[in-house]
């Protein structure tokens, strides 16, 4: 039990500290933003540009942690994409089949798998942070564009998806670092440093831009459809994740605790952004985001504490 309590703790910790510096109107809506920018376009690029060129090309390789990933999140947004009312839009029922199956990744996945399975479970999250990033999410941008569009063409929807994607530095700076990592040459030691240190403030910033999130988002009533979403993204997306690692595909024993732990993670932000971007109706997925956060905070320590049994 110490062991989970020295993995949950912290997370949870500066989730509560992000949203009670909101509460108590110290950082303002306007601070949260901005710590999400910097964020997005500083801290949490420069620590995946350095995890990626400085892990071997054949850590990277994991067939079976792949497939499982990205095969239980395609199954649960397609299931509730196909399962909701057919007169609602399809663009509302993408993102919140988006919901159903977008894992926190990026701000919650990297240091909790960092912090309970060590540099291989920093490798799984990038891995699956990358896989929701381009596939995932650019599948559901795909079917919002169809949505909204009066004439859809698929070209010019496609196009548009791998421009975003393209400009994307959550993705750019992985890539990047793969590039250099296949080269016979290492990072500078000034670069390296530099990385390292404007990296290490990802973790703790994210995490409190949560926190400043979730006090921000106003919860005034259960909204239609969200307990289904908790279901999904709580319960099936890791449940059909554990079937896949353990009986489906081949994998080491680390690589198939994380795809499960990621899995059984809240929903992130980027459906929230799609409904903003797009001008949804966001308030389902803003619950969504608030409940399942708090929810993890059970079904994470019970996932942890799990797998240190199975040790």
């Amino acid at each position: 039990m110490a062991a989970v309590l020295n993995a949950v703790i912290p997370i949870f910790a500066l989730i509560l500290i992000g949203y009670l510096a909101a509460k108590k109107k110290i950082l303002s809506h306007d601070a949260t933003q901005h710590l999400n920018l910097y964020v997005v376009w500083l801290a949490l690029p420069a620590l995946l540009f350095q995890a990626m060129a400085t892990t071997p090309w054949e850590d990277l390789y994991q067939p079976g942690f792949i497939a499982a990933s990205m095969g239980a999140m395609l199954l649960v947004f397609v299931i509730y994409l196909v399962c909701q009312k057919k007169n609602a839009l399809l663009a509302d029922r993408s993102v919140n089949s988006l919901s159903a199956s977008y894992s926190n990744t990026g701000y919650m996945g990297l240091p909790l798998c960092a912090l309970v399975f060590g540099p291989e479970g920093l490798t799984a999250a990038m891995i699956s942070m990358i896989l929701t990033a381009c596939v995932l999410f650019a599948l559901a941008i795909i079917f919002i564009e169809f949505g909204v569009q009066t004439s859809p063409r698929l070209g010019e929807t496609l196009r548009k998806t791998a421009f975003s994607l393209a400009k994307n530095p959550l993705i750019v700076s992985p890539v990047l670092g793969g590039l250099i990592a296949a080269t016979p040459f290492s990072l500078p030691a000034p670069l390296l440093e530099f990385t390292r240190l404007l990296g290490a403030s990802a973790s703790p910033c994210a995490l409190v831009t949560i926190g400043l999130f979730l006090a921000q988002t106003p919860n005034k009533g259960l909204q239609n459809g969200t307990l289904t979403v908790l279901a999904l993204k709580l319960l099936l997306l890791p449940v059909l994740t554990a079937i896949l690692v353990f009986f489906v595909f081949d994998m080491p024993p680390v690589y198939q605790q994380a795809a499960i732990l990621l899995a059984a993670l809240p929903t992130g932000t980027g459906p929230f952004m799609l409904a903003t971007l797009y001008r949804l109706d966001a308030k389902r997925v803003s619950q969504s985001i608030f409940l399942s956060t708090i929810l993890s905070v059970l079904t994470i320590s019970l996932l942890i504490y799990w797998f240190q049994q199975l040790q």
